[in-house]
Order: structure tokens, then sequence, then C-alpha cells
């Protein structure tokens, strides 16, 4: 196990397990962090340039915080796969690993060498993860993809224009949320196997696609393309509400809900109005009822109208910056931000959304240096000082 700082995952709940990480930009690296938080011992195997958001901004003195916030916890080994020593390095580590995560395009595994089937040949309790555009099979399996080519193939971009009033233009996408949500599916997908593994004695290959979990999103959309839904309303029912000086967004999504907003309002005569009372009428006049709404909350300043929907009950939230909801005091309480160390200083980072009573899972608190663990990790897989210094020699490790 890694000296390095932070490497004691002892009460974690992955401590023990052992993880190779060949992914790429996001996806698979976000699993394989998620695992590290755990607890396990994640070893990131690195191309000798470098992995690709090593070169993504913020950059302070040559690091970069976006890799170590997808990165934090894991060593750093650089093989440079286009030789067969590295690939036998890799086939090495697998021998006796737990978990391997990938997101690769299907078949570029194999072109190495090391596909699915060879690895779980030579360890059939490896937990082989594949994280991809579309899956590994299938007509479309082999197409490239990234986030923003899946958000618009999903559907999920037009059917959320679909809520913008107006709009006929596809958002820009700045947010990779296929790429967060695939990553957490797949750290869900390998604690499952992991579970029937404890069963079986047996590994095997999760398959996660990309398009399926955006879909997996769209939870109306999906029913509306099978049954008749009724037109939306003028106004959707999810939405900024304007406040003398900005917007508020009130959830009004039961019936009590829109009971404590007409209280909220001190237009309690709503609650009988025969236009308001059923929901289906008051769905139908959404848009003169926020009308009625703005009549009030135009009167008074955002944080007025916020803290009335909260008294009375309604969830409800100003319109945020993520500067702004990081300042949160919740955040502070729940310690949901991390500070991780690498070569240029501290940085911090969002924990994972969850906590365990049973032992922690927050980021641990380094991010390596390129290569930083190649002789430390080869060593621990049994090479000796001089074959760890002809592969440096030959270039397949970082010399």
């Amino acid at each position: 196990m890694s000296t390095t700082q932070g490497s004691n995952t002892a009460g974690r709940p992955l401590h023990g397990l052992r993880v190779i990480d060949m992914a790429t930009t996001i996806a698979g690296p976000y699993c394989a962090r998620l695992l590290a938080d755990a607890g396990a011992d994640v070893i990131k195997i690195e191309a000798p340039e470098g992995e690709l958001t090593r070169t993504r901004p913020p950059i302070r003195d040559g690091a970069s915080t976006s890799y170590g916030g997808l990165n934090a916890g894991k060593r750093s080994l650089v093989l440079d796969l286009k030789q067969e020593a590295a690939v036998n390095v890799v086939r090495r580590l697998a021998a006796s690993a737990d978990i391997l995560v990938e997101n690769f395009r299907p078949g570029v595994m194999q072109r190495f060498g090391l596909s699915a089937q060879s690895l779980l040949e030579a360890n059939p309790r490896l937990i082989y993860c594949a994280i991809s555009g579309f899956g590994q099979t299938g007509p479309s399996s082999g197409l490239a993809a990234y986030a923003p080519a899946i958000h618009a193939s999903s559907g999920f971009d037009l059917a959320h224009m679909a809520y913008q009033p107006g709009r006929t233009m596809p958002d820009f996408c700045g947010i990779y949320i296929a790429d967060v949500l695939s990553g957490t599916y797949a750290f869900g997908a390998i604690a499952t196997a992991l579970h029937q593994r404890n069963a079986t004695s047996r590994g095997q290959v999760v398959d996660v696609s990309m398009l399926e979990a955006m879909l997996n999103l769209t939870l109306g959309e999906v029913q509306g393309t099978q049954f008749e839904l009724p037109p939306p309303p003028p106004r959707h029912m999810f939405g900024p509400v304007a406040t003398k000086d900005g917007y508020v967004l009130p959830a009004i999504a039961s019936e009590r809900t829109f009971q404590n907003a007409a209280k909220a309002a001190n237009r309690e005569d709503w609650i009988t109005d025969p236009r308001f009372e059923k929901y289906p009428d008051r769905r139908n006049n959404w848009a003169v009822l926020m009308e009625e709404m703005e009549t009030w909350s135009r009167t008074l300043p955002t944080k007025e109208v916020e803290a009335a929907f909260m008294q009375s009950g309604v969830p409800c939230s100003a319109y945020r910056t993520v500067a702004e909801a990081l300042a949160d005091p919740q955040l502070a309480h729940r310690q949901a931000l991390a500070e991780v160390h690498d070569s240029a200083g501290p940085f911090k980072v969002m924990n994972a959304p969850f906590r365990l009573s049973g032992g922690p899972t927050t980021v641990r608190e380094f991010a390596a240096s390129l290569g930083q663990h190649t002789q430390q990790i080869l060593a621990e897989a049994g090479y000796s000082a001089a074959e760890i210094a002809a592969l440096s020699a030959t270039g397949a490790i970082n010399r």
C-alpha cells in the first residue's frame, strides 16, 4: 500500500480493494475517484504525456485542479501502452486487482491486448467496468462520444428546451451531466457486482451506457412517447417567480404546497377559487395563478419572498451562483468541501453527496503528480530494480 500522504484507508468501506483506473477525462475518472474516496487503492494508469485533464484550467504552477478534483486519492503510474512491455504491466496488475475501470471507445482495450475476456480469464474475480457512449454492443457502440453529444442524442437537450417558452435553439453545453451521471451509475453498478462476487466468487463485466444514463433522467418524457399526455400549460409549473430585485423558484408540487403558497402570498382565497382549487384546473390556469402570485412577489425583495415561502413550508430557493451556493452554512456543517494538496499547493473539491455511518467516504487529500508512484507500484507488483530500470530505458514507463 502507498505511503503517500492521505493513503491511510483503514476504516473506509472499500479498504483492501485494488482498482486499476485506465479511464480518461470525466466519467471513468469520477467513478474511480468515488472508489478511492471509499478507501480503495486506485492505481491511475496514464500515458507518458499525462491524462487529458492535466492540461485543463485552473492550472497553478503546472498543476491542474480540474485533474486533481477528479483524481484525488489515486496513485499515478505512467505506461506507454504502445509497447508490449507496458501492456504486460497492466496484465500483471489486473491479475491481482479487484476492479478495472475504463471509458475508451469499445474495441480499444482489445486492440491493446487487454480485452475484458482475456483479463477475466486470468483473474476470474475481476470486475471489469466499461463506460462508453452507447454501450459495448449494438449498431452505435463504435461511435465516438462526449457528454455534449450524448445530451443531444438522448433527447435531453430538446426536452429541456421544451420547458423554455419562446426558445428555438438548444442550450450550449458547459456542464457535463452525462459524464458525472454515468460515472455515478458505474460506481453503483460496481458495488452491486462486488456484492454478487461475495456470493459467487466471480467477477463480471459492468457495461455502462451514457446514452441510457441520460434517458433515465427523462422520466416523464419516456412515458409521454408511449401515452398521450395533456398539453403543457402556457407557463410551466416549475420556474422563476419575479420579485422586486430578482427571482425565486417555489416548487409547488402538491396540494399542501399550493395551499402554503397561497398563505405565503396572503391569498388564501385561491384555495377555494374554482380556477385553482383542483389540480387539473390549477394546471390549466397556471399562467393566471403565477401572474397573480407576481402581483404580490414583485413588491418585495427576493430575500423576503424566499423567507415568506420558507416560513409557510413551500420548498423554494432564490437563484444562486455556484459561489453563493458554496458559501451556504449548510455545506460547512456537512463538511461538503474537502482540501486536496498537489504539487502546487492546496485547493478544495466537493466530497461525494453521501455519508456512511460505518466509515468515511470523504475525498482523500492528495492528487499525484504524473508518474509519481510508478516505481513504487512496479516494486509492489514484483518487478526487480533491474527490470524497472529496463522498462524506464525503453520508455515503457516514465524515466
